[in-house]
């Protein structure tokens, strides 16, 4: 669905130098290293002609080309018959009507003879491949030679019987027509037209050569083809011919033929019946899409192309021509849709053609096809050319169209080829179904000026129309009257007024009864590319100009500037391609200028956006001029959905590495872009709205509709914000999206609120069912659609996060409640709610169940209500929907906990359930009482709070199963007490809990609760259990035991205390109940109680108990001094050794940088086992460094089972990965814990106590110092860790400790020092 555009149309004149008025342009060749064009002219000149020149040259057919013109010396009545370029030799290679071969060196305009071919020269053609030459003689001989003029071989191309008519070499000699040379793209075959004597006639057939043998491969059926005309596509598919067929009273055909002589296909060219018809010219583009051919008519000649698509040609474009102009086209070789045309006279045309989609704005599809429009709308149905709902049929072939539809008004403008203006206006979109199948003649409006040869056509409203025409060309006299008188030259902007003379009938189509008038005229000094209406100002367009200027235009106001943003927009190359988007950027409408340029640069603004662009389109979800998306389908068959916001924000990576999707990106979950199958596929519109898709069209012709995930989550989003949860619904259940969709982003706590609009809009049980059962708790927009950025301000319809309840439970109450409350009583509602009950979380199955009994009951009654009995479902209807939504176990259990054993068996009975499973057990509940019934069922259910309490109720009888349900399940024990009354039985249960605390190993609650029952020597036990010495004291006192008993007991305690690693608590029982006063000493210096010790020993004034604290006081203080010596030793070790590995660290790190190698690409273990390797010393042990080399080289696995011995020993291995850090945290572990200062301190109080002031300032000293140290080195290290390079000088170990020496002795870190030691 595309239509061929022609954008560009520059005419210039080439200055003839003949003096002869006679002289006409018979020839032209191609050069495509230079961009040169060559004309021969019948006076044996060559003309050489820039194509830069067009670009730069206004378009005006009176403009003079510069070009370079050489004579080519002949004998008198000697004439060029055949002319083209060679590029190998950069010369012009010439035949003769006398069979001279010339090479015109252009460069060096030196002319060289290198053949006389006998019988005149008729038609040459070099090979594609450029190693090869073709010629036909005037006798009709097929001579094949090389670039150095060796002849390979001869063969004739007529086949005439013997005495049949020869034709002589004069004959033909000035008859350039009758034959021709075509090759396949690949050089390898090629193709010639030769004569056939056949029943009394001259006909033709097609042949096909090899060309390296020079073998006939194959030969065509013999038909009456027309002047020779043969066209081999560059592709090798096919060989176009022009011949009459006899059954269609002689109007042309273009018929296709296979390598194997065999055609394929063909078309008429005219209409049936037109024996004027005739065939100048065929020639396939580059690409071998486009076929251009001149056809001479009665009155003009036209060049028309053509295109194929789903098995149909259809005619794209016609540019007429006056007859005596003779028209000659050919292709530019390097541009598949730039078209060269020129005249007898001189006159050339470069034509550049572009493809556009022919889907409109509103998705309505118009296909142009000769004088034909096939019009459908897409929104309606899918249907790909030659389909279509309706046509339009117009006096003349289609040249360019113009669509209007806004404010309910559709309007159709048609500018055709013979220079008319035709217009259509449509009825209302939803009246269309009724044209379906049916054929409008559309008459031609009444124009009172001339239009000229209009490029552009633009509707600026209902009434106006803009357009862009050029005047002063050869083309022009075969346009409407007005165009061939008018005096103007040039190109014009011009303003259109249309006119409708008859009213609109309504539910009809307007084909006739229109006028059109120019209103102004306004002429451009540069060529106008694209015209593009202005959605943002009424009655203005953009008008781009070559080079990518973009200007606005309005009515009446003429040019402006166009100041987007406080900048004028302009592309930095021409853009063919241009589509205004009108976007809303908060609050205010702005247009968006897209432009896309024929390398595939997609601009914004001026901006460039994407570098890979293909196609593009517009997408708005609010079905209005509003677009909110922006299609881009690039060339690696990629459709990107871009928001218009991230646009104007400049959120998107602005460039080609957003929209290039690599190798790694193409693996991920990525939802910015959908894969398209289809390679080569183009974007061609778009279904706004709720419809949400993409219209692709495939190379095959074949229409394809995608609905990207972003566009119809979109679309939800924004019927929700509309609260139409109808249409939000419809659009989850179509596209298979997940329902939770509408409640997570309209917000689950807003919807309740919104439950009964929900309900009564949707206004369907069964969706309503549907919806119910996908609820799940879970925020799909965070999980499942995450990657499509629901957080945006804009696609949350409610912002409020629901960070609290349960979401499943609260909607589908909520929704529980609207349909008993908004919707009438009816089976299928019944059925929902149910459905609402058993989706719950958690289910509510027995509130489900008491409903389905309620309708058991109702049936059981035989009730005379009929009415009633219609708007339930049955009992078995509801049970059986119930258990088709959840475990048939769990409703069983469920029916068993509301302890009616007949539902029970109805739910056993519909879950398919075998009798022998159930009945026995049903029917042995049913023979117990109803407390052991129940409590048997609470048992079966494990719902053990409710089965002690009917065990409790079933009396004295059933105690000893009490006591058995409460030890199985200990958590019954509190509640037991609770319903037990009777104080013997409470005492049980208290023992029997105890008993089970005791076997849990807590054996002080098992101590308390023994207390409780009064069992006191249970107690005891268990406070000696838990190392309670004076709980076990206590309870032997409650025991009234003896002091005998009492003293051996302390005895023991004291002992079981003192091996528990306790030794201050077993000196008070030593001091308090054994009396053992140096036993409690001894004690007390064990535990480094100094102070206590001491107290203790001067309180009893026994000989000898000073002396032995003073000296165990001495001894532990000579040992501490020792161990923090040791310990200093340690912290220094530790951090030469940190600093060493992390200097040696750093420098590899630079190493490898300035070698251009990042330090990522490096393994860290290699970088700290290389370290380690280059210190060549370890400060953790004290042999050799034999294993080094091995570590190096160890596996990862060897590697982490080192990590984990270390991590269990404690011990840092030199040069693991960890290295660094862990020699930090070992310097961190080495601090002094609160203990030991508590206990440091006690011990500097004891000695001074003792006057050995000496030895307390010695360890004092040396306790500073240590920690001072051990303090300083973390400092040191934590500094130096996030550092890139290591000082010496400024992480001097000195300069730390002499700061925290300085500075620390403050803290509470230091406030176990005394002061009278301390150093100034």
């Amino acid at each position: 669905m595309k239509n061929l555009k022609l954008f560009s149309e520059v005419s210039q004149n080439i200055q003839l130098h003949s003096t002869e008025d006679d002289e006409v342009v018979q020839f032209a060749a191609y050069d495509i290293d230079q961009s040169r064009l060559f004309f021969a002219s019948s006076s044996n000149f060559v003309y050489t002609l820039h194509l830069s020149s067009f670009q730069s040259g206004r378009d005006c057919a009176k403009t003079v080309l510069p070009v370079e013109v050489c004579s080519i010396d002949l004998e008198a009545g000697d004439f060029i018959t055949a002319f083209d370029y060679l590029a190998e030799k950069e010369s012009l290679l010439i035949g003769t009507s006398r069979g001279l071969l010339l090479v015109h060196e252009v460069e060096s305009n030196v002319t060289e003879l290198v053949g006389n071919i006998e019988g005149g020269v008729k038609c040459l053609s070099p090979s594609p491949t450029g190693d090869l030459l073709g010629l036909i003689t005037g006798f009709g001989q097929l001579l094949v030679m090389t670039y150095d003029w060796v002849l390979m071989y001869e063969r004739a191309l007529s086949e005439v019987p013997e005495g049949g008519y020869v034709r002589e070499a004069d004959d033909v000699s000035v008859n350039c027509e009758g034959t021709s040379i075509s090759w396949r793209g690949d050089g390898k075959f090629f193709a010639t037209m030769g004569e056939v004597f056949e029943s009394g006639c001259m006909n033709k057939k097609i042949k096909i050569w090899e060309s390296d043998s020079g073998a006939l491969q194959s030969s065509s059926e013999t038909k009456d083809f027309m002047k020779g005309i043969l066209e081999w596509m560059p592709s090798g598919a096919k060989i176009a011919a022009v011949y009459k067929k006899k059954s269609d009273d002689g109007s042309p055909s273009i018929a296709f033929f296979e390598r194997n002589g065999l055609e394929r296909s063909s078309f008429s060219i005219g209409e049936p019946g037109d024996a004027n018809v005739a065939f100048e010219t065929l020639k396939w583009n580059s690409a071998s899409d486009l076929l251009a051919g001149v056809v001479s008519f009665k009155s003009h000649d036209a060049v028309r192309v053509w295109f194929f698509s789903n098995n149909h040609w259809y005619l794209k474009h016609e540019i007429r021509y006056p007859k005596e102009a003779g028209v000659m086209v050919m292709w530019d070789p390097t541009k598949p849709t730039q078209l060269l045309c020129w005249t007898l006279a001189g006159q050339v045309t470069v034509c550049n053609f572009m493809w556009v989609t022919a889907v409109m704005e509103d998705s309505t599809a118009f296909v142009v096809d000769n004088s034909k429009i096939l019009v459908t709308p897409l929104s309606l149905s899918l249907m790909p050319p030659p389909m279509y709902l309706f046509s339009l049929s117009f006096s003349s072939a289609v040249r360019d169209i113009a669509y209007y539809s806004r404010n309910s008004k559709s309007c159709l403008a048609v500018f055709l080829s013979d220079g008319n203006l035709s217009f259509v206006e449509f009825p209302a979109r939803n009246t269309w179904e009724d044209l379906e199948g049916r054929d409008f003649n559309v008459e031609v409006s009444e124009c009172k000026t001339a239009l000229g040869s209009v490029i552009h056509l633009l509707w600026l409203d209902v009434h106006s129309l803009l357009c862009v025409s050029a005047y002063g060309s050869s083309q022009n006299k075969c346009l409407s009257s007005g165009s061939s008188e008018t005096e103007l030259h040039g190109s014009y902007v011009q303003e259109v007024e249309v006119v409708c003379y008859e009213d609109h009938v309504p539910d009809q189509i307007t084909c006739s009864g229109f006028g059109a008038s120019v209103t102004s005229q306004t002429p451009l000094e540069s060529p106008v590319i694209a015209l593009a209406w202005n959605p943002s100002k009424r009655d203005s367009a953009f008008v781009e100009f070559e080079g990518g200027k973009v200007l606005s235009y309005a009515s009446r106001s003429g040019f402006m500037e166009t100041p987007i943003s406080g900048n004028s927009v302009c592309f930095p190359s021409t853009c063919p391609w241009v589509r205004v988007a009108q976007v809303d950027a908060g609050g205010v409408q702005k247009p968006l200028i897209c432009g896309l340029d024929d390398m595939g640069r997609l601009y914004i603004n001026g901006k460039s956006l994407c570098n890979n662009c293909s196609s593009f389109s517009f997408y708005s979800e609010l079905d209005n001029e509003v677009v909110t998306h922006l299609i881009i389908l690039t060339k690696q068959d990629f459709l990107f959905i871009v928001d218009t916001e991230d646009v104007l924000q400049g959120e998107l990576a602005l460039g080609n590495v957003y929209f290039v999707i690599d190798g790694r990106k193409r693996d991920e979950e990525v939802m910015s872009y959908v894969n398209v199958w289809e390679k080569g596929a183009k974007v061609i519109g778009v279904l706004n709205g709720d419809e949400a898709a993409v219209v692709l069209q495939t190379m095959r012709g074949n229409l394809e509709i995608i609905y990207p995930r972003k566009l119809v989550l979109s679309s939800i989003t924004n019927a929700l914000a509309q609260q139409r949860f109808k249409d939000a619904l419809n659009l989850v259940r179509r596209h298979r999206i997940d329902f939770n969709v509408i409640v997570d982003l309209y917000g689950w706590q807003a919807f309740l609120q919104s439950a009964v609009v929900f309900v009564e809009q949707v206004n369907n049980l069964n969706h309503v069912t549907e919806f119910v059962c996908a609820m799940k708790n879970e925020d799909v927009t965070e999980t499942l659609y995450k990657k499509f950025s629901f957080s945006k301000k804009r696609d949350k319809v409610f912002q409020a996060k629901d960070l609290c309840g349960n979401k499943v439970s609260s909607v589908l109450q909520a929704i529980r409640k609207a349909l008993e409350e908004h919707i009438p009583e009816s089976p299928s509602r019944e059925l929902c709610i149910l459905t609402t009950l058993a989706r719950s979380d958690p289910p509510a199955i027995e509130e489900s169940l008491m409903r389905i009994k309620s309708v058991r009951e109702m049936e059981l009654l035989n009730s005379s209500d009929d009415s009633r009995k219609k708007s339930r479902p049955s009992a078995e209807e509801a049970l059986k929907h119930l258990l088709w939504l959840l475990d048939s176990e769990a409703v069983f259990e469920a029916a068993l906990g509301l302890y009616d054993l007949n539902l029970a068996a109805i739910v056993a009975l519909n879950s398919q359930r075998d009798p022998k499973e159930f009945l026995p057990y049903l029917q042995e509940l049913e023979r117990m009482s109803e407390p052991l019934m129940h409590f048997n069922i609470d048992l079966k259910l494990q719902r053990f709070d409710s089965a002690l309490k009917n065990i409790v109720s079933a009396g004295d009888d059933y105690f000893p199963d009490c006591m058995n349900l409460m030890k199985k399940n200990p958590q019954l024990f509190p509640l037991g007490l609770q319903l037990i009354t009777d104080n013997e039985k409470k005492q049980a249960v208290l023992e029997a809990w105890a008993d089970h605390l005791t076997d849990e190993k807590r054996f002080e609650d098992a101590a308390t609760t023994y207390l409780c029952c009064f069992n006191l020597e249970k107690a005891s036990k268990a406070y000696r259990e838990c190392g309670d010495w004076s709980g076990v004291l206590r309870v032997g006192a409650l025991m009234k035991l003896g002091k005998d008993e009492i003293l051996k007991l302390a005895y023991e305690l004291c002992e079981e205390v003192n091996a528990l690693g306790k030794p201050g608590e077993a000196a008070k029982i030593a001091l308090e109940y054994c009396g053992d006063i140096s036993g409690g000493v001894n004690l007390l210096i064990n535990a480094r109680e100094w102070e206590e010790a001491l107290r203790v020993a001067f309180l009893h004034t026994e000989d000898g108990l000073v002396s032995v604290v003073k000296n165990s006081a001495l001894e532990c203080a000579t040992g501490l001094v020792s161990e923090f010596k040791e310990s200093i030793e340690k912290v220094g070790k530790y951090l030469t050794r940190y600093l060493a590995v992390r200097q040696r660290r750093l420098l590899l790190a630079a190493k490898l940088k300035s070698e251009e190698r990042s330090v990522i690409d490096l393994d860290d273990d290699t970088a700290s086992e290389a370290s380690s390797n280059l210190s060549g010393m370890s400060a953790y042990t004290l042999g050799t460094r034999r294993g080094s080399a091995a570590s190096v080289t160890s596996s990862t696995a060897t590697k982490a089972r080192d990590l984990r011995r270390q991590r269990k020993s404690g011990k840092i291995r030199a040069g693991s990965a960890g290295e660094e850090m862990a020699l930090v945290d070992h310097l961190k572990g080495m601090r002094m814990t609160e203990g030991g200062k508590r206990e440091l301190k006690s011990l500097l109080i004891c000695l001074v106590t003792l006057g050995e002031n000496e030895s307390a300032h010695k360890l004092q000293q040396t306790a500073e110092n240590f920690q001072v140290a051990q303090v300083a080195a973390v400092e040191l290290a934590d500094d130096t860790v996030p550092s890139e390079s290591v000082d010496e000088e400024v992480y001097s170990f000195e300069r730390y400790v002499q700061k925290t020496r300085s500075t620390a002795r403050s803290s509470d870190a230091f406030s176990w020092m005394l002061k009278v030691f301390v150093s100034p």
